[in-house]
């Protein structure tokens, strides 16, 4: 009887394990990319207007580096992403940012 037991306690303990995976997919997933924090995926009940996009806003064509500027603080302020700006300053080192040289941004 006690093989029959360890066997079923082994049984139960990977179905437990599973669905505490589904579980912990399911709870992760519905909060990523809800943009909002009521829990509802962004979409809040009763709102039947169409969402308009943010307008996007204008990028410059320079940015001078700041003193403790990285590249991905650069990206997050200017809205130009880090692989883009790296594209169009290849002669940057993005681990050495010099305070007052000139990045291009388009």
């Amino acid at each position: 009887m006690s093989k029959r037991t360890s066997t079923s306690a082994r049984i139960l303990a990977v179905i437990a394990l599973v669905a505490a995976f589904v579980l912990a997919v399911v709870v992760i997933g519905g909060t990523v990319g809800d943009g909002g924090s009521n829990g509802s995926g962004g979409k809040e009940r009763g709102d039947r207007t169409a969402r308009t996009a943010e307008p996007k806003r204008r990028v410059p064509a320079t940015y001078e580096i700041q003193s403790g500027d990285t590249l991905v603080a650069i990206a997050d302020r200017t809205g130009v992403s880090v692989a883009r700006i790296e594209a169009l300053n290849p002669l940057v080192d993005p681990q050495i940012l010099i305070a007052g040289e000139t990045l291009k941004l388009r």
